[in-house]
């Protein structure tokens, strides 16, 4: 059996060759081995390939004993909302988030949505598919249908709590033919926004692209939209709606760097001894944020699983990844797309500004480069070569995530990727945007290979 859908931290695979329906009551059949639990929600993002995969997962659950509890075409948010809220022993997940639309996957957890990643469940996992070992259990599990719905809206709009205070901004908001456009709907009568609709309705052929903001090409409908309406601010999101990106009111991308520092910002101004979480690819603006705020600034391995662990471990009051994943200390320690914009949305309306006016002082004072994917034949010897040709006595090393070296006036992070075959390349400096490109240049002549 074809186990490569197995990653560093969910399952990622091409139908139906890496996945496929036998594949899926298989996992529900091992992560049931494994977890020994009672009752497990499940739900589904709008991918064509979704519901069948979940049938057979809820089978592998349901006859080794385990209760499920469907919630139906979701976001993963409120896979991780619905365990811990609802006392589950665990969740899970059918996405491939921002994948191509051949691909499928599961993202899973165990009680109060603690991350099931490689470090801590996925290979133990696999390996019970591997031996064919499961348990047999005496009874069949039982489904359930469960209505979140309530519980999670009451949950968002606590973000904005006091919603008297709450301007009426108008946003503009893309789905991509993704899952968010659900949970919008879902909260519009209850905000005093006015949502402008691009690529509003759930289409798992995804017919205007794979919902990915973070590739250029995807963000022409949102840019057009804001500038067409006026509006103050633009949101996108992926498939399953775990990332969210942001415009200005000029339809200007901000980059997920400057928005972890903005919210980092705001948590530390009425919290600051917390603890902040960060990957280790762009990192001096959240940190220097968080230093001068008296707080601590925590370094993770990139991804989504391992970032929540090191939000546990430190009890952080958020965390968040240049690749705009955003963690919440009261959203379970997890990640989540709608709460970022609400509290972006409030903090707009408290100060006055524009999203332009909160981040402009900050990306001017930690110029970057943004993440740069580079398709190569080698990763590991591109990393190699690298770090001889930058390593000098002054360079400060860390390994946390591939390869970061800091030196006086700018830093860079090099990177094999955990989802894709390419490698990725980030560089920053201290105000010196000129030195910024001029070493990106020097690094990419190196890097050489293909854009990815």
């Amino acid at each position: 059996m074809d186990l490569s859908c197995f990653k560093a931290y969910d399952l990622r695979g091409r139908i139906p060759d890496q996945l496929n329906p036998e594949l899926a009551r298989d996992v529900g059949r091992a992560y049931a081995s494994w977890l020994r639990p009672s009752k497990v929600v499940v739900g589904q993002d709008i991918r064509l390939t979704s519901p069948e995969l979940t049938e057979a997962l809820t089978e592998g659950l349901i006859e080794s004993g385990v209760d499920v509890y469907l919630i139906g075409e979701c976001g993963t948010e409120e896979i991780y909302f619905a365990t811990d809220h609802f006392d589950l022993d665990g969740g899970i997940m059918v996405t491939a988030s921002h994948n191509p639309k051949d691909y499928n996957g599961m993202k899973l957890v165990r009680e109060q949505s603690k991350p099931i990643s490689g470090d801590t469940g996925l290979q133990a996992i696999k390996a019970l598919i591997e031996a064919q070992d499961f348990i047999e259990s005496p009874r069949r599990g039982e489904v359930h249908a469960l209505d979140h719905h309530a519980a999670y809206q009451a949950r968002l709009l606590a973000y904005l709590d006091p919603i008297d205070a709450i301007k009426p901004l108008k946003i503009v908001v893309n789905p991509g033919n993704g899952g968010a456009g659900a949970v919008i709907d879902l909260i519009a009568d209850a905000v005093p926004f006015e949502f402008i609709k691009v690529h509003f309705e759930a289409d798992g052929h995804f017919p205007n692209g794979v919902p990915n903001p973070l590739l250029v090409e995807n963000r022409g409908s949102t840019i057009a939209a804001i500038k067409a309406s006026g509006a103050d601010l633009g949101i996108a999101w992926d498939g399953d709606f775990d990332r969210c990106f942001f415009f200005d009111h000029n339809g200007r991308f901000i980059e997920g760097y400057y928005m972890v520092g903005l919210l980092a910002q705001a948590f530390l101004a009425t919290d600051p001894g917390s603890a902040i979480v960060h990957d280790p690819r762009l990192t001096w603006n959240t940190i220097d944020i968080a230093e001068t705020s008296g707080a601590r600034a925590v370094m993770s391995k990139t991804g989504h699983a391992f970032m929540k662990e090191t939000m546990r471990a430190e009890d952080a009051i958020y965390g968040g990844e240049m690749s705009a994943h955003h963690y919440f200390r009261d959203f379970a320690y997890c990640d989540s797309g709608m709460v970022p914009w609400l509290l972006i949305a409030k903090l707009m309306s408290a100060t006055g500004k524009t999203l332009a006016e909160l981040v402009d002082d900050r990306m001017l004072a930690f110029p970057a480069s943004g993440e740069i994917n580079r398709r190569v034949a080698d990763a590991a010897a591109v990393i190699k070569k690298i770090e001889a040709a930058f390593m000098t006595p002054d360079a400060v090393v860390d390994r946390t995530d591939g390869l970061s070296l800091d030196f006086k006036d700018w830093r860079f992070n090099l990177r094999m990727s955990n989802t894709e075959p390419v490698i990725r390349l980030n560089v920053e400096s201290r105000g010196l945007p000129e030195l910024m490109q001029e070493k990106t240049d020097l690094l990419l002549g190196l890097i050489g290979g293909e854009l990815a």
